[in-house]
């Protein structure tokens, strides 16, 4: 009857505090059978044990072992050596009186795959709201060279250094089915290039501010952000609209984890503050790479497809947050934006066509990351404007082939004078550039481009790629 308490009793203590439990060592979820680790690296593994314990790590691809110590509070770290991509292998972690085993462990690329409800969507979609393709591609998913692990929901008013239970699959139908839709055919094109594993981590949370994501250190320069969760007053109710919930509840616990890149499709919550997101953004991403260690870590992200998002203030719509995307590539090195101005839906927020989207995240990063070569990947991007009486000519970069819109007028272009006013405009593809012109307007000064909630883009560069919103004023 007494062993049966204490089995009992541990069994408590590992749900409270939300480890893997075996004897004395216990695991974040993250470090378990199937888990993926960064090629050719130093990843950091973790946990916990008794105060003072000595604890061994031995990894089967190289035989060695590392011994480090237990703090005060039992926790300890270490760093193994990772090879080039391969496996299954096995890693050993022992103290003097138990042990762990962590089975079926592939070396490849880990992504961290993170956003709100666009990149938490699963392949089954959500309800009345498909996923195109969704059901081919889950009947064809039979890949154990690609695993797939999502950070469960939560909020917290501290930093967690674990989850609730979660684990990793390998990618076969039912773990597709469930799995973050963007996120899996990014992670299916990139291994069906590189051939090598493929770790991906969804670590995502429907209708999140990027300052729901953001910690207290990363938010100090913003000081009209106010919306921190009570850390004293436990009757207040929290939630993923508070600035730290979701960092303290998902993302802290898994940063320090090593990837080699980051995909992002956020924006949609924080479309009606477009100015303070072209300074929120990239501290975000700054965040992100200083607690990845990684100062230039790959980071790729989504911009907001056109939707009838319902803003209520006066002279903005969405597209002014596609604009602080837009702009944020000139801030954030090495990073990119898959533009979506084609597959938007104007009564659906969540769009269905997300092989385009992992697609064009993976394009980037088979270019750009992984210098993959021969292919185009990236989508016009306004560059500068000139005026000339009463023409206004347009120039953008990733355009070597020119433009296109596939012999249709191009029908979301405005034009305005020094009164501010904007009319619509007449928008002509010559030699790869555009002239915009309108009879209201005799000397313009500024262009704007599909700037609204909802349009269908019909501007593109010869290589399939559509433009982005713009503007050329700062109104």
């Amino acid at each position: 009857m007494k062993i049966h308490k204490r089995a009992i009793i541990c069994l408590i203590f590992a749900a409270f505090f939300g480890v893997k439990a075996f004897g004395a060592i216990k695991l974040p979820y993250l470090f378990s059978d199937n888990m993926v680790l960064q090629q050719q690296s130093h990843p950091l593994i973790w946990g916990w044990s008794t105060a003072g314990a000595k604890v061994n790590l031995a990894t089967s691809w190289n035989k060695k072992q590392i011994t480090v110590t237990a703090d005060s509070n039992g926790k300890w770290k270490a760093n193994v050596t990772t090879p080039v991509a391969g496996g299954p292998f096995e890693i050993k972690i022992s103290e003097p009186n138990n042990s762990v085993i962590i089975k079926n462990v592939l070396i490849g690329e880990v992504w961290l795959c993170s956003g709100q409800s666009n990149m938490e969507m699963q392949m089954k979609g959500y309800k009345d709201q498909p996923i195109l393709g969704a059901s081919d591609a889950v009947f064809d998913a039979a890949n154990d060279k690609i695993r797939l692990y999502t950070v469960p929901r939560a909020v917290e008013r501290e930093a967690q250094d674990n989850s609730v239970k979660a684990i990793w699959n390998e990618a076969e139908p039912e773990s597709v089915s469930n799995f973050s839709a963007a996120a899996y055919y990014f992670g299916r094109l990139l291994y069906a290039k590189l051939k090598v594993p493929i770790g991906l981590v969804c670590n995502s949370y429907g209708g999140t501010p990027v300052e729901g994501f953001m910690d207290e250190e990363a938010l100090k320069p913003f000081p009209e952000i106010t919306s921190f969760p009570s850390k004293t007053d436990t009757t207040q109710k929290i939630n993923n609209g508070n600035a730290t919930t979701v960092y303290n509840g998902m993302m802290h616990l898994f940063l320090g984890y090593t990837i080699k890149g980051c995909i992002w499709y956020q924006g949609e919550s924080n479309s009606a503050k477009p100015k303070q997101y072209e300074t929120l953004f990239p501290a975000f991403v700054k965040m992100l790479r200083t607690k990845s260690n990684d100062n230039n870590l790959p980071f790729y992200y989504v911009q907001i497809a056109p939707f009838n998002y319902g803003i209520k203030s006066p002279n903005l719509n969405s597209a002014y947050l596609r604009d602080a995307q837009r702009k944020a590539l000139a801030v954030i090195p090495n990073s990119g934006m898959a533009v979506t101005m084609d597959i938007g839906s104007e009564n659906f927020i969540h769009p269905w066509d997300k092989e385009t989207v992992g697609k064009r995240l993976g394009y980037m990063a088979l270019a750009q990351t992984y210098g993959l070569k021969g292919f185009p990947y990236a989508s016009p991007m306004y560059e500068s404007v000139s005026f000339a009486g009463n023409v206004a000519t347009v120039q953008f970069s990733n355009t070597t082939n020119g433009l296109t819109s596939y012999g249709k007028p191009l029908s979301y272009f405005e034009i305005a004078g020094a009164d501010k006013v904007f009319y619509p405009a007449k928008a002509v593809i010559s030699q790869g550039k555009l002239q915009v012109s309108a009879p209201e307007v005799s000397n313009p000064v500024a262009v704007r481009y599909a700037f609204k909630d909802f349009v269908m883009g019909d501007l593109f560069n010869t290589e399939g790629f559509p433009a982005s919103s713009f503007r050329t004023d700062d109104w």
